[in-house]
């Protein structure tokens, strides 16, 4: 009878074969730093070098001005009627997809994903075809005198269409990972929906979600493509702060132009601030339930 003896490598040898040799290490991490400096801190810089190249002075009157003021406003109003709506939709959303089993769920995650699959250009021509001057609805809004089309509600209408996924895709899969044991036991000691909800389901979720709103609103104020199309591009009345700086970079305002964006390339670094910040709790949160798993 013939004996086999089997030798599993040592922890020094599996470490070895699990990890790149050192130079191949440090040139993939010199390959990345070259290329976040080419695309990503070399352009942000530049913004905040062109917006403040004239002046102080020159600065805080591009961002003053009545027009930049306006498109502050409009922006902050789309936010905050989208942000909203989506919360609602997206805890809705993936409550049902993640607790229950129901026909049609897989078209309801379909649904969901939409928006990022669709140009947003396309989605806003849709708008168009639908609720313009020529549109389907556009003759009975016209004879009730309500406009949506080059106006505030089509804008509103373009930004939660495109920041749909955010919320719902953030928790659906911790929601799922999280599983139904404690709503069950919830009901079982005799919670009811609401109870279940605001004692158990939201606060395992609170990070995650958070984290989705950050994305959610981060969207939202920076959405160009399905706002140009809807909006009419007109000058303090329906400008955002993205179509302002088309604006102002195609009148050859330079110094205007880069100051307003300047706005949003500070949110996009408060956004990642806060995003990174979230992205760690809520790996604390995801860490117990794999334990338990």
């Amino acid at each position: 009878m013939t004996t086999i003896t089997i030798s599993y490598p040592s922890k020094v040898q599996r470490a070895a074969l699990t990890q790149e040799p050192v130079w191949v290490r440090w040139a993939l991490i010199g390959l990345a730093l070259a290329f976040l400096t080419l695309f990503l801190f070399i352009p942000l810089v530049s913004v905040f070098y062109e917006a403040l190249k004239k002046g102080v002075d020159v600065y805080f009157a591009a961002i003053t001005d009545p027009d930049a003021v306006a498109a502050i406003k409009l922006t902050l109003t789309a936010t905050a009627i989208a942000v909203p709506l989506n919360l609602v939709f997206g805890i809705a959303a993936a409550w049902a997809i993640a607790k229950f089993e129901f026909r049609g769920k897989n078209i309801l995650i379909t649904l969901i994903d939409l928006p990022i699959s669709v140009s947003p250009v396309i989605a806003g021509l849709i708008y168009v075809l639908l609720f313009g001057l020529q549109g389907w609805l556009g003759p009975w809004l016209a004879e009730h005198d309500l406009k949506i089309i080059f106006a505030v509600p089509g804008i509103v209408l373009a930004t939660i269409f495109v920041t749909v996924p955010f919320i719902a895709r953030e928790l659906i899969p911790l929601m799922q990972a999280q599983g139904t044991e404690e709503e069950e036991a919830a009901v079982a000691l005799g919670a009811n929906g609401w109870q279940t909800f605001w004692r158990i389901t939201l606060p395992n979720i609170k990070w995650g979600l958070l984290y989705g709103i950050i994305l959610c609103n981060a969207r939202a104020m920076g959405e160009f493509g399905a706002v140009s199309v809807v909006s009419g591009h007109i000058r303090g009345s329906t400008n955002t702060l993205p179509l302002h700086v088309e604006i102002l970079y195609n009148e050859y305002n330079y110094a205007a132009a880069f100051a307003v964006a300047s706005l949003l390339a500070l949110l996009a670094l408060i956004t990642l601030a806060i995003k990174t910040f979230l992205e760690s709790k809520v790996s604390h949160q995801k860490e117990p339930i794999k334990k338990e798993n």
